[in-house]
């Protein structure tokens, strides 16, 4: 008996201090990853995190039907150990975006994408999770509610940047699937009930990029959570993977509808809600088609950078920011190159770590 109790004891302890071991290597990533963050261009920031990233847990607890709901999570997760950190506050706003999916001439697999926002602070976070596979993913500060002017400099902001762990717009993992969020067209918010895990669109975005190698397990994984929209409206996918397939998907009624698609802009594209949301006079969506099709659907690096700053938004002053970035990412060999506020002389480019 005796034996049996110290057996206990000592499992206890071993318990104890591997937690603790655990949670110092939690907060050293967490301050390593904060430490990281540095300022690329006007309006892009870079922030790269190792180790746990804290979104096993964020399922384990249930995920949440709102940033709101999501928050006390996170701000948990990214001030442990070291420093408090301020919740952000999302507010409804709207977007605009574009995506092109193309090949090149020797057969690798692109995606282009801009995004289109009033107002645009975007931090390219690089994680390297303890579980999962490695990503690029953009987060927007303005999106979030972090406040006018603010920028993710001095230790306290760097800190409140982790959060973007948990909250992407659009990326790309280490095995070539790309996934961008695009407003679909209308306020028609999704809110699925059926007693899965709910997510956000956003946070859906983390998930699946950490999880699904391709198209198809990433409709299935979408298949097993309920979906929450953000910010109080419609929104759109388009995920595309290294062998070239590309789809956009869509909710209609709180049911998902895909469409198989190359190009995708603001407005609906399946049956149901076909071009709902297209503004007269919009011609992104059509150039894109016309450019796949002059060029049938082969473009290298540089015409589809083209393609995409042809379509991308200028600035009008004290109204629209315009385009905030524009990617360009290589599926087949998984690599992202950025371009902040249409700097498209400004290239940044990363590839992946293994």
């Amino acid at each position: 008996m005796k034996r049996i109790v110290k057996t206990i004891l000592w499992s206890l302890l071993a318990f104890v201090l591997l937690s603790e071991a655990n949670a110092w290597a939690q907060a050293e990533s967490l301050k390593q990853g904060a430490l990281s963050v540095q300022k690329l261009d006007d309006g892009l920031y870079y922030m790269e995190y190792k180790g746990d990233d804290g979104f096993t847990g964020l399922l384990e607890k249930g995920g949440g039907r709102s940033a709101g709901q999501l928050v006390g999570y996170v701000m948990n997760f990214i001030s442990k150990g070291f420093q408090q950190a301020q919740a952000p506050k999302p507010v409804p706003a709207h977007y605009g975006c574009s995506a092109l999916t193309t090949r090149t001439p020797e057969g690798d697999v692109l995606m282009g994408r801009n995004f289109d926002f009033n107002s645009a602070t975007g931090i390219v976070v690089h994680t390297v999770p303890t579980q999962g596979y490695e990503t690029y993913t953009t987060f927007n500060t303005n999106f979030f509610g972090f406040g006018e002017g603010w920028v993710p400099e001095g230790m306290q902001n760097q800190v409140m940047a982790l959060s973007a762990l948990f909250f992407a717009l659009d990326g790309i993992n280490e095995k070539g699937l790309a996934i961008a969020d695009l407003m679909a067209g209308d306020n028609a918010q999704t809110q699925q009930e059926s007693g899965k895990t709910p997510l956000t669109t956003s946070s859906a975005i983390c998930y699946l990029l950490k999880n699904a190698a391709t198209v198809d397990e990433a409709l299935e994984l979408l298949q097993g959570i309920d979906m929450h929209s953000d910010i109080g409206a419609a929104h759109h996918y388009a995920i595309s993977d290294a062998s070239g397939r590309s789809v956009v998907v869509e909710y209609v009624d709180n049911q998902m509808e895909i469409v198989e698609a190359k190009a995708v802009a603001n407005h609906y594209l399946c049956v149901s809600k076909l071009n709902v949301g297209l503004i007269e006079g919009d011609r992104r969506y059509e150039y894109l088609c016309n450019q796949y099709e002059a060029t049938k659907g082969i473009m290298d690096k540089e015409k589809l950078t083209q393609t995409m700053a042809a379509v991308s938004q200028p600035e009008q002053e004290g109204k629209f920011l315009g385009t905030a970035w524009t990617m360009v990412m290589d599926l087949t060999h998984p690599s992202v190159t950025y371009y902040s506020r249409r700097h498209f002389d400004h290239p940044f480019h990363f590839a992946f770590t293994r």
